[in-house]
C-alpha cells in the first residue's frame, strides 16, 4: 500500500479523495498497489464529512512523514503552493498538481528542483483539465517537430462566447449565467482576461519548444471588451469568435506566442467547440494535424488527471524528462488579418 497526501480540500481536492476512493479496484489494478490518502491538508474544518478523520492543518505532520512518498498540491496559487511544492520536492517526496498558474510561473525552477532531488513533478491536470495533451506531447508525439499548438483552453470563456454566438446574448448577460451556473467564479477576471488561457499555452509552448516562456512576455488579451455587434459581423461573414491560445515555432529563432479572441472560420474544427469544453489542435511535421478534446475543468475531470499522475508515481512509469531553458528566442504576436469591421485577428490553422 502507498500512503499520498492531498494539499487543498476544494473542488479538485474532494474529486480527487473520492475517485481514488470509488475507483479503488481499478486504481489499485493500474498502479500496482492500493493508493491510500492518509493525509487531507486543509486550514477549514469539514465536521460532517466522510473523510474527516484524515484531514489535517499542519503542512509539517505530511513534509515528517516517511512514509509520504506522493503529495497531490491542488491549493491553487502561487505563494503557499509554491513554498510548500518546494520543500516537499527537496524532501524527496512527489508532487503532482492541477495549479497551471504555479507551473506557468514556477514550473522550470520546480522542475530542477525534482530533478535533482530524483523526485518527480507532474502536471497532466494543468492544461485542458482532464483531456490528455501533456503526456502526448512528452511521448506520443516525441518523434515530431511540433510546428503549432492552437486551442480553446478555458471552458468559462467559450460557455460565455457560445451563448452571444448562438443566443444574441450580451457579454454581461451571458457572464451572469456562467455564474449562476457554477462556470464562472465570483470574481471572473482570470479567465475572461485571458490569463487563465495565457498560463496553459505558455506550459504547452514550454514543453513542446523546450523554451521557458514566461506568460509575463506574451500579448494577451480577454474577452471582456467584446460586443455583440463583433460577434454578429463575424457571424454574417462566415466566422465564430473563440479565445484562442496560440503558439507557432517560426523558425529556430522565434515563437510566436499570443492569446486573444479570434475570428474562426465555421469549418474549422475550433468552430464546434462549444459551451464549457475545450479542444486543443497540436500540428506536428510527421504526424500532421492531431485534436484533443473534452472538459477542460470540473471536479472528477481535473481530478483524472491528478489521480493519472498519482498512478504513474506509483508504479514508475518512465516519463520523458522535461528539460526546459531559459528562452533565448524572440518571442512575438503573428501579424494577422483583422475581420473588416471588428478588431478580431482571423486565424487560419
Amino acid at each position: 500500500m502507498v500512503d499520498i497526501a492531498v494539499l487543498g480540500y476544494g473542488t479538485v481536492g474532494s474529486g480527487v479523495v473520492e475517485l481514488l476512493d470509488k475507483n479503488k479496484d481499478i486504481v489499485r489494478n493500474n498502479a500496482g498497489e492500493e493508493i491510500n490518502v492518509k493525509y487531507i491538508l486543509d486550514i477549514k474544518d469539514f465536521e460532517n464529512d466522510k473523510y474527516k478523520d484524515k484531514l489535517v492543518k499542519n503542512f509539517d505532520i505530511i513534509l515528517n512523514d516517511k512514509d509520504i512518498k506522493i503529495v497531490a498540491e491542488v491549493i491553487g496559487g502561487v505563494t503557499v503552493a509554491y513554498e510548500y511544492t518546494k520543500r516537499l520536492l527537496e524532501a524527496g517526496k512527489n508532487v503532482v498538481t492541477s495549479n497551471k498558474e504555479l507551473v506557468a510561473s514556477h514550473g522550470k525552477k520546480l522542475l530542477e528542483i525534482a530533478k535533482k532531488h530524483n523526485v518527480k513533478y507532474l502536471f497532466e491536470a494543468s492544461v485542458g483539465g482532464g483531456i490528455p495533451i501533456i503526456h502526448p506531447l512528452l511521448q506520443c508525439l516525441e518523434a515530431n517537430n511540433i510546428q503549432s499548438i492552437v486551442g480553446i483552453m478555458n471552458g468559462t470563456t467559450n460557455y460565455i462566447l457560445t451563448q452571444m454566438i448562438e443566443k444574441n446574448m450580451s457579454f454581461d448577460k451571458a457572464l451572469s449565467q456562467a455564474k449562476e451556473l457554477g462556470y464562472a467564479e465570483a470574481n471572473p477576471d482570470a479567465d475572461i482576461k485571458g490569463y487563465d488561457t495565457c498560463r496553459k499555452i505558455c506550459i504547452l509552448a514550454s514543453i513542446a519548444y523546450g523554451e521557458y516562456i514566461n506568460p509575463d512576455s506574451i500579448s494577451v488579451k480577454g474577452i471582456e471588451n467584446l460586443t455583440l455587434e463583433e460577434v454578429k459581423k463575424a457571424e454574417e461573414k462566415g466566422y465564430v469568435v473563440k479565445l484562442i491560445g496560440y503558439a507557432n515555432k517560426k523558425s529556430e529563432a522565434e515563437i510566436e506566442v499570443f492569446v486573444s479572441p479570434c475570428a474562426i472560420k465555421k469549418d474549422s474544427p475550433l468552430a464546434n467547440v462549444n459551451d464549457v469544453y475545450n479542444a486543443i489542435l497540436v500540428t506536428g511535421d510527421m504526424v500532421g494535424d492531431t485534436m484533443y478534446y473534452g472538459k477542460g475543468a470540473g471536479k472528477f475531470p481535473t481530478a483524472s488527471a491528478v489521480c493519472s499522475d498519482i498512478i504513474e508515481c506509483v508504479n514508475l512509469k518512465t516519463t520523458r524528462e522535461i528539460n526546459l531553458r531559459e528562452s533565448r528566442i524572440m518571442i512575438n504576436k503573428p501579424e494577422l488579418k483583422v475581420l473588416e469591421g471588428t478588431d478580431l485577428p482571423i486565424l487560419e490553422e
